[in-house]
């Protein structure tokens, strides 16, 4: 079952992660602060279907790893404390301040600050994950081509 769950919730975080920052560089571009507002507390609603998609990557992950070994392995380890980290620490902070600003139609410079620095946050959460993923997809492989 963890061999399931691991993939499906690791493409939902990916997937919503990656939206949250096309998003939200779209609403900047090309869109007016209503419509960036809007995406700022659509974000904050899709922490219900991330954070748990976050959690059973995690923890399947964790399950998965304590009986493999190898540099892939070790790779997708390394990666992981600074992927949380990031969005425990810049990601979810930030999202919350930046909603507020924007449902308070507060489009000042340290609402901008933070959105850089969001931005910049979440392009290097989208490349770790896509990371894990890509090795991990090369895990399967492997074991793939050796039962065959």
């Amino acid at each position: 079952m963890v061999k399931v769950i691991h993939p499906i919730a690791g493409t939902i975080a990916l997937f919503m992660i990656t939206s949250f920052w096309l998003a939200t560089a779209m609403s900047e571009l090309f869109a007016g602060p209503e419509a960036v507002a809007t995406v700022k507390s659509l974000v904050l609603w899709g922490f219900l279907i991330l954070i748990p998609a976050l959690m059973a990557v995690g923890g399947s992950g964790f399950q998965l790893g304590k009986k493999m070994r190898g540099p892939l392995i070790a790779a997708k380890k390394q990666r992981m404390p600074f992927i949380a980290a990031n969005g425990i620490l810049i990601l979810m902070p930030s999202a919350f301040y930046l909603s507020f600003k924007a449902q308070a139609g507060s489009f000042d410079t340290g609402f901008y600050v933070v959105q850089a620095v969001e931005l910049c946050a979440g392009a290097v959460n989208i490349m770790l994950l896509g990371k894990n993923m890509r090795d991990g997809l090369r895990l399967t492989g492997n074991r793939h081509r050796k039962t065959r």
